[in-house]
């Protein structure tokens, strides 16, 4: 059985591209255009739209062309495509361990809230 090729990995611009873009599901460019300008009031239209065409063309976006303004939507949820990153980052960054992983963003600093609410996770996982 043939595998699939891997699905193409975003770009740091991509991703948060998309993590505008998932919240809305599918959307217009101006749509994620005024999405961005509330976090970043320096982004241009013409500069989301070009984003948007290169995503389309890597195959991170679906286009819909039955209207006269292409409605863009991301090509994996937004699950799959961060466990994808995880597994990839575990692998090149952490020998391939999760454990590793998890232990160096434990050290890297998490507030007490995080810290209470992945114990409070872990104990759910053991019941």
């Amino acid at each position: 059985m043939p595998t699939l090729p891997a699905p193409p990995k975003p770009t740091a611009a991509e991703l948060d591209l998309l993590q505008t873009l998932w919240p809305l599901g599918a959307a217009t460019a101006k749509q994620v255009h005024q999405a961005i300008l509330k976090e970043r009031p320096e982004a241009t239209y013409a500069t989301v739209l070009r984003l948007m065409q290169i995503m389309h063309t890597k195959g991170l976006l679906i286009r819909d062309e039955r209207e006269r303004s292409h409605v863009y939507a991301p090509a994996q949820a937004q699950d799959s495509l961060q466990t994808n990153l995880l597994k990839d980052l575990i692998q090149k960054a952490f020998s391939g361990s999760a454990k590793a992983l998890v232990m160096a963003a434990l050290r890297s600093g998490i507030s007490k809230k995080e810290r209470e609410e992945i114990e409070n996770m872990l104990k759910e996982e053991d019941q």
